[in-house]
């Protein structure tokens, strides 16, 4: 049975929705802690130097910032294209931020079934498994106080 398109009203509310970009103050706190950790792992693979010490510094921990660094690589090496990251400074989401901050809330949560449903379509499947247990690692991590 196929599904029926949207209506135009319902086209318009999508795409302003995709026009307004997420905000960092909107997400689980630990979803926001893990996208400003991105923000600091791509602007040290820029400059060439080693995220872990600054990490371990701003997370609290060097266990904590090699489970984000970790998640980090997952999420690089799974991703179908490169991703785009915002500002160290800014307050406002990428759409890949904004979906990777989906996913880690719906880890905290064990909510599988929304972690999946945030990447269908845009991760293959077989690498789905390996971003969940990388997430959960840093969940785990997170809320144990590591």
């Amino acid at each position: 049975m196929s599904q029926k398109p949207p209506s135009k009203a319902q086209s318009l509310d999508i795409i302003a929705e995709l026009a307004r970009p997420s905000r960092m103050a909107d997400q689980h706190p630990i979803a926001g802690r893990f996208i400003y950790a991105l923000r600091l792992v791509a602007l040290h693979d820029r400059v060439g130097r080693d995220p872990i010490p600054e990490l371990a510094t701003r997370l609290g921990g060097v266990e904590l910032a090699a489970k984000a660094l970790s998640l980090a690589q997952a999420i690089k090496l799974t991703w179908p294209e490169n991703i785009h990251i915002s500002r160290f400074c800014c307050g406002l989401l990428s759409h890949d931020e904004a979906t990777i901050a989906n996913l880690v809330s719906a880890v905290i949560k064990r909510d599988r079934k929304a972690f999946d449903h945030t990447i269908e379509g845009l991760v293959r499947p077989d690498r789905m498994e390996r971003l969940w247990e990388c997430a959960s690692d840093l969940a785990t991590a997170e809320l144990s106080g590591l």
